[in-house]
């Protein structure tokens, strides 16, 4: 039987509906290099019982997104520079990833589930950080083709020794970029375990989880199946959920 992972979803309203969904390509590379099977969780906050849904699951996965965290979330008042948002999406995604971590559950943050990561545990977000002394552009090129949008763009170098490293190895690695936001404060309990050029923090663990708890900032779903770092990261989340599923069948039996 293969594991299930859960992932929230985006809410968009589509044609007079409210939508609840999740980029296919995160879904395909769950499926298809992770070999987990995907379940979307519909992003409807404190309505869920996450503790009771989370035990039918082996796995979490926070997706990207081009919506934001809403700032009032870590203390901020939120301007324009901060929009767009999905708060739906926030209560969702900030409780599945406490109960992924109270569960001891693997748990792999891209892109916006990164910025959630951080946000749950009490850190911060910098909007705008192209505008910050010192950084570089991390917004996507502007072109219509996707996969120019997703190219690799630049280089973030892995802490040695670190979770990250274990993972992808030491040297550094090129990655996509498509943000316009970024960790501020780091929050208490998260490990910086690679930064861009510029000093942008690109990749986090939690330092005492009692799983694979790895976000990133880039999007590495994309190249999943071409890129041999995308692919690790993808197949050690896998291995992860395996394992924990593993685990639970055999305390159940």
């Amino acid at each position: 039987m293969q594991p299930v992972v859960a992932v929230a979803c985006d809410v968009r309203e589509l044609e007079r509906y409210r939508w609840h969904a999740a980029p296919e390509p995160y879904l395909r590379a769950a499926l298809a290099v992770a070999g987990v099977v995907p379940v979307l969780v519909p992003a409807f906050g404190e309505d869920i019982d996450v503790a009771h849904l989370l035990a039918r699951f082996d796995g979490v996965m926070l997706t990207g997104s081009k919506t934001n965290v809403h700032p009032e979330r870590y203390g901020i008042a939120p301007t324009a520079r901060h929009e767009p948002f999905d708060v739906d999406r926030d209560a969702t995604a900030l409780a599945l990833v406490r109960g992924a971590l109270a569960a001891g559950m693997p748990l792999f943050a891209i892109c916006r589930g990164f910025q959630e990561l951080n946000v749950a545990l009490g850190g911060s977000i910098a909007a705008e950080i192209q505008e910050l002394e010192g950084r570089a552009d991390h917004r996507a090129p502007q072109s219509e083709s996707q996969d120019e949008r997703f190219r690799l763009v630049h280089e973030v170098t892995p802490v040695p020794g670190g979770a990250l490293a274990q993972v992808i190895g030491e040297s550094p690695v090129r990655v996509n970029s498509l943000h316009r936001q970024g960790i501020d404060v780091l929050a208490p309990g998260l490990t910086v375990e690679a930064t861009a050029e510029d000093g942008t923090i690109e990749a986090v663990s939690v330092a005492d989880a009692r799983a694979f708890a790895l976000g990133v900032q880039w999007h590495p779903e994309y190249w999943a199946a071409s890129d041999a770092p995308s692919r690790k990261l993808f197949e050690a989340f896998g291995a992860a959920v395996r394992d924990f599923a593993g685990g639970l069948r055999s305390a159940a039996q």
